[in-house]
């Protein structure tokens, strides 16, 4: 039986049918659109401590659940970040059509200067949340040990003997704790909503051959490549304690900021790991209504919240 993830009621979930697959995705409040992209193995709800705040704000907000993720369909297909990337821009032709604000956590940052670099009509800007650097590790960016580590890690779970038993290791609550730990620095905010919001979609049929397929897919292009097409204001936000993608870095980024010529605004969070979204939700909020009321895009009325 397929469990379906749970949101706030006062948010909507509807269904889109994209290339025969059914994508989950909600969508709240009215006025300049934002789109909100989640990481690896996350789902829309990733978002709900930030979905109903930027609504009430004057914000049409979306959210989706990528293919092979959430609630939405998880086919045995060779996964992308190109895929998800075409999948991103057929949703804003289908039910947006007019510049939005992208918004992404690791993976999903990525997407976003994809779609801002690639698909420079649909967006009026991007924020970048501890933004990924790559699907996956580069062979060539690994040491020799990591990288056959890797390679062979790769092989086993894309066996079909070994894999689901790999893969139903990985996807134990306990395991995903232990995840959440390492990465979130705010422990106060690894919850058993959080817990089962990551749980209940590697449940589903069909998650642990999306496992495998991501883990072993292309990693996709380096930001370096991207962020000198991108010509969209850009907010980088980052967790200051995130051992996927460290401080260290985001020097890309703090140099663009410091560029007169580039409207890029750099700014890290404290105490904060990979997903500050939903570490500091209080914080990541406010600094993204003030930001987007400062480039001119959606309400100018902030709210105190």
């Amino acid at each position: 039986m397929t469990v379906q993830l749970t949101l706030p009621s006062a948010i909507e979930k509807q269904t889109w049918t994209w290339r025969g697959y059914s994508i989950r995705y909600a969508v709240q409040g009215q006025g300049q659109p934002l789109v909100l992209l989640h990481g690896f193995g996350a789902a829309l709800g990733h978002w709900r401590k930030n979905i109903p705040i930027l609504a009430a704000a004057g914000y049409r907000v979306y959210a989706l659940d990528l293919l092979g993720f959430g609630d939405s369909d998880k086919p045995a297909i060779d996964y992308a970040m190109e895929l998800w990337e075409q999948l991103i821009h057929d949703f804003w032709q289908a039910h947006i059509r007019q510049p939005a604000v992208f918004v992404g956590n690791s993976i999903g940052g990525l997407m976003t200067l994809m779609t801002l670099a690639h698909f420079p009509e649909t967006a009026a800007g991007g924020v970048l949340l501890n933004c990924a650097a790559s699907l996956n590790h580069r062979p060539e960016d690994l040491p020799g040990a990591m990288r056959t580590v890797m390679g062979l890690f790769s092989r086993l779970v894309s066996s079909k003997v070994v894999g689901p038993f790999l893969f139903n290791q990985v996807r134990q609550k306990r395991r995903i704790r232990g995840s959440l730990r390492q990465v979130y620095a705010n422990r106060e905010a690894i919850t058993e909503e959080l817990v089962d919001l990551l749980y209940q979609p590697a449940s589903q049929p069909g998650a642990q051959q999306v496992f495998a397929s991501v883990l072993t897919a292309p990693p996709g292009p380096r930001p370096a490549e991207l962020l000198p097409q991108v010509q969209q204001p850009l907010l980088i936000l980052w967790g200051d304690r995130d051992p996927w993608t460290p401080l260290t870095a985001a020097g890309l980024y703090q140099a663009l900021a410091a560029d007169p010529e580039r409207a890029v605004t750099f700014q890290t969070i404290d105490n904060t790991g990979h997903c500050p979204h939903d570490e500091r939700p209080e914080v990541v909020n406010a600094l993204i209504l003030d930001w987007l009321s400062e480039q001119g895009l959606g309400s100018a009325e902030i709210r105190e919240f």
